[in-house]
């Protein structure tokens, strides 16, 4: 297989370039372009772009790598055969899951909705392998969502105790997760044993060893490992890193600095309940002979022997489905109190790789759009609107590699009731390498659960940032390494997590308007020099390239 090599096409940041140029000789009614500016940062990236140590590689994120369009199956159902009406009033749920589950069992296909309004007393379950579900368009067709998940599943507490609503950061009325495991996790809800939600099972033992791997850098595409016969070209695997005792791995997701080796970790019990790190990824090539596998991604972190690094199995994974063209609209209902959410929730990617959501809009939904233990996945032209969310966007619980691009949370069209909070694009629980990319945010912020998440990045955004972070003081830092916001906009100049010199470690703020402190003032989790890196700071829209997601997709064999 042809790795990207280090060589970039600057031919996109040349094109922009000259149409700033442009812009700046229109007519003097409007304001004049900035000044396009490359920094050293982007110069230094295309030198060491697998390994540069404050930006993280994301030129692969996404639905098979960000390089193919979605698929377009032969096989069309249309609901109405299976008894969906699209006139408001009647229940649809159970024809269009049938119309679903029939796709799923003929090996996939596409379920399609007629224009019009179809009315759900139940959640939409795509639970099978290279099914997709289309409407008429997110302005032709709307799913009127009539129950919320406590009502439909029951009430769902947190593992962590207290009395939360893991509706309010979990689960979606539209849900992409494999049959089995969304049997699983609903049955574990109904008898109150509040699961694991990711890769390996509710209790986390639902793998098994396929082989162990040997030492490696980050940043590289091939590893070594100890039997390679039960490893084909197409598999997905896990790759799994335990902990030790002295926190290293931790360590190393925090960039290996000295305010990570000063940092305590042992009283951090939710932090530390997310390791193992397990990341998934389907394998590109495998060498029998020299016991060589090669991955459709570089690694993230480095493989030391003191992880116990092994390639292992999981639950088995959506692949290959979608929900396109519709909009879900739950009853409008006043916003819960923080934490408390019923589950009007939108739509949710759980155990899902290579799937997507194309031309979606959710209005007046607890959440939005949810990533749990969902890896590889495009949400592209999605938007959250109506009465005000939780979490328009949330991504959580192992979730690596996503793409959200062209994406819109709209003002509340009502005001926020007392003791509601509004986070905004969430990431936490050691997720990584997801990219949020040409986003128009009028209200929320760059929210970070903590739990560590680390070599994410935003980019190419403007917002109006008037949410607030969250995150329980156990679950650890707010930032690991590699974060990265590129060419951000903040319309109305609020700091809050949007300039990450000062918190975050190894990380990078490249093209930034000025901002100015609030309320929610921050104070990094690592002491001592963080080594971040501040670029073009005062300047808006100035950095080029301007979107680093894009840019980074322009390396080439």
């Amino acid at each position: 297989m042809a790795h990207p090599s280090r060589r970039v096409l600057l031919g996109g940041a040349t094109a922009a370039a000259a149409a700033a140029a442009a812009a700046a000789i229109a007519p003097t009614a409007r304001a004049a372009a900035p000044a396009p500016q490359t920094p050293t940062l982007w110069r230094e990236f295309t030198r060491a772009p697998y390994t540069h140590p404050q930006i993280p590689y994301i030129g692969r994120s996404g639905f098979r790598t960000g390089r193919h369009p979605f698929p377009r199956p032969h096989r069309v159902l249309d609901a109405r055969h299976y008894g969906a009406t699209p006139d408001g009033t009647s229940d649809a749920a159970p024809a269009i899951n049938r119309a679903l589950a029939e796709a799923g069992r003929s090996g996939g296909g596409t379920v399609l909705l007629r224009p019009g309004t179809y009315r759900l007393d139940d959640v939409i379950r795509i639970a099978h392998d290279h099914v997709t579900l289309r409407g008429a368009g997110s302005a032709r067709t709307t799913l009127l969502a009539t129950k919320n998940l406590t009502e439909l599943i029951g009430p769902y507490g947190s593992r962590y105790g207290g009395d939360k609503s893991s509706w309010s950061w979990a689960g979606g009325l539209i849900w992409l997760c494999p049959e089995a495991r969304w049997e699983s996790l609903t049955s574990a809800i109904k008898a109150k044993a509040w699961p694991f939600e990711g890769w390996t099972g509710n209790r986390r033992d639902e793998w098994r060893t396929l082989t162990t791997v040997r030492p490696a850098h980050r940043g590289s595409w091939s590893v070594r490992v100890t039997d390679a016969s039960r490893l084909r070209k197409g598999d997905l695997v896990l790759l799994r890193l335990a902990d030790d005792a002295d926190h290293t791995l931790l360590k190393h997701m925090a960039g290996d600095g000295a305010g990570a080796r000063a940092y305590t970790w042992d009283d951090k019990t939710k932090l530390t309940s997310y390791v193992p790190y397990e990341w998934p990824v389907r394998i590109a090539a495998v060498d029998p002979g020299r016991r060589a596998v090669t991955f459709e991604r570089p690694l993230p972190l480095d493989i030391r022997p003191s992880w116990d690094p092994r390639l292992t199995t999981h639950v088995p994974a959506l692949t290959g489905s979608g929900v396109e063209a519709l909009t879900l609209e739950a009853v409008e209902t006043p916003q819960s109190p923080h934490l408390l959410d019923k589950g009007y929730n939108g739509v949710t990617f759980q155990c899902a790789y290579d799937c997507w959501a194309d031309d979606i809009v959710v209005r007046h939904v607890d959440n939005g759009f949810g990533l749990v233990a969902a890896s590889a996945c495009t949400l592209r032209r999605t938007r959250v609107t109506g009465r005000g969310s939780h979490h328009p966007y949330f991504c959580r619980e192992g979730s690596h590699d996503n793409l959200v691009d062209d994406f819109r949370i709209d003002a509340r069209t009502t005001p926020a009731p007392p003791n509601t909070q509004l986070h905004g694009i969430n990431v936490e629980g050691l997720s990584s390498h997801n990219v949020w990319s040409r986003g128009h945010m009028e209200m929320g912020t760059f929210d970070s659960h903590r739990g560590m998440p680390f070599a994410n990045v935003r980019t190419d955004i403007t917002v109006e940032n008037n949410g607030r972070h969250g995150g329980d003081a156990s679950a650890g830092p707010l930032f690991g390494a590699r974060f990265t916001h590129w060419n951000i906009r903040v319309t109305n100049g609020r700091a809050g997590l949007m300039k990450l010199d000062g918190l975050a470690p190894h990380s990078a703020t490249v093209g930034l308007n000025t901002v100015r402190e609030f309320d929610q003032i921050d104070v990094p989790d690592f002491t001592g020099d963080l080594n971040t890196r501040l670029e073009l700071y005062g300047t808006t829209d100035a950095v080029r390239p301007r979107n680093l997601y894009e840019a980074q997709r322009t390396l080439r064999p």
